[in-house]
């Protein structure tokens, strides 16, 4: 019993580290700026 309990919360752990480092370890400064591509914003 004990060993089932520790191996769900080593998944649970695991699963939250990975959500973790999806979420932020992505650029330093953020997305860069959008350029409209098919130029109807432009002027």
């Amino acid at each position: 019993m004990g060993w089932i309990v520790l191996e769900a919360l080593l998944a649970l752990a695991l699963l939250l580290g990975i959500v973790w480092w999806t979420m932020f370890a992505g650029r330093r400064r953020g997305e860069p700026p959008r350029t409209p591509e098919d130029g109807s914003d432009a002027p």
